[in-house]
């Protein structure tokens, strides 16, 4: 099956009850046993639950992996990777992520002694310096939060299979849609569904696809002991997202395309972070590793001034002021105050999170009102 087919079909049986189309919501806790231990291969729902079973296998089928794991949010899903490691274990990771991630791993696992090293990895290859006897994990997330750095995977894994570490690729903002980071030679890949995936605003989940067995085995063994699981109705609503992530991909990324450029052309803007122009620093590798360049852009305005992208932001209407991005409605958010508040101003300034920085996630209305929206806003 090709990809848009996959999103329908991938992965997926009809339901053997009562020839349901759409997996149907199991609204239960446990399930009955013939004999002690004997039953239909669910027992409990915190272990397996066929609504999460049936997202499950369509995350797995759209990602060109084996194996899917359902989470009640993202950063529950990384917290079962970092999960695999122990204490004296080092991660090499990009230093321009979610603020999520970071407070996750500084705040929680540096605590617990594990050791992150936040680089620049807009050169894939310099990588391999930090690599210590200790290094376990490299992840990486591409395109970037929020600076749109776009990260060489295919190199990334040159280096990790040089090494026997795994590779872990937050692949929220480009979706599988547009870059699939298995097949370029990465171990574990993550996703918020909470944005793309769902595509609706209305669920908060997470996922992660792999390939091998055994890692598979190690991180359901990590998902069942910790609990971290989301129920059936979410993940019902998720499975129902990606049924029409291949059409809203499309939309995002033309919408995407027209307010990059608007944006580059105004002259009260300064900067605009977006993968597909020609002069990204990584424009080459986004074109040959991804399909299209989304539609998660970021800007900055003349000056740098945080009350004057206060205001924009205030300003504007069809764009919604709020956390969270890859929704069928277009939302703006201000990094510094909001997703990335959790670092420290010099630390968030270091990768180009300045006080002015706009962060835009391009939704699927009518392109010529959303550039509107922008042009009243900026004034």
């Amino acid at each position: 099956m090709k990809f848009n087919t996959k999103t329908i079909h991938g992965g997926q049986k009809v339901d053997p009850a009562f020839g349901a189309v759409m997996p149907p919501i199991y609204q239960t806790t446990t399930y009955a046993q013939s004999t002690p231990g004997s039953h239909k291969g669910y027992a409990y729902s915190r272990s397996k639950n066929p609504t999460r079973t049936a997202l499950e296998h369509a995350v797995a089928s759209i990602e060109n992996g084996h194996y899917g794991l359902a989470f009640g949010s993202g950063l529950a899903a990384i917290d079962a990777v970092i999960k695999l490691l122990k204490p004296g274990d080092e991660v090499i990771s990009t230093n321009d992520l979610y603020g999520g991630s970071y407070r996750l791993f500084t705040a929680i696992f540096q605590e617990l002694g594990i050791i992150f090293h936040f680089v620049d990895m807009g050169n894939a290859s310099d990588i391999e310096k930090y690599v210590t006897e200790n290094t376990k994990l490299i992840w990486v997330e591409t395109p970037t939060n929020p600076m749109m750095r776009v990260i060489d995977i295919k190199t990334c894994a040159a280096i990790s299979k040089k090494h026997n570490l795994l590779l872990a690729v937050d692949n929220t903002f480009a979706t599988p849609y547009l870059q699939q980071p298995l097949d370029l030679g990465a171990d574990i890949v993550m996703h918020s569904a909470t944005k793309y995936l769902g595509g609706h605003s209305d669920v908060v989940l997470g996922v992660l696809v792999v390939k091998d067995k055994e890692l598979a085995n190690k991180l359901y063994f990590i998902q069942n002991a910790s609990g971290a699981i989301c129920g059936p109705q979410d993940s019902f609503l998720v499975l129902r997202g990606i049924k029409t992530l291949h059409i809203r991909m499309q939309r995002h990324c033309e919408n995407g395309r027209a307010v990059a450029k608007y944006l580059s052309e105004h002259d009260k803007i300064e900067n605009v972070y977006w993968p597909g122009f020609e002069n990204h620093p990584n424009y080459e590798i986004a074109k040959t590793q991804m399909k299209d360049f989304g539609g998660m852009i970021s800007f900055t305005t003349k000056g740098n001034n945080y009350e004057e992208a206060i205001k924009i932001v205030e300003n504007l209407k069809i764009f919604t002021l709020a956390e969270s991005l890859g929704g069928v409605e277009s939302l703006a958010g201000h990094p510094a105050s909001m997703t990335h508040a959790s670092i420290p101003k010099e630390e968030r300034e270091k990768t180009g999170v300045v006080d002015s920085l706009i962060r835009l996630s391009v939704g699927i209305e009518d392109v010529d009102d959303l550039i509107a929206d922008l042009k009243q806003a900026i004034g």
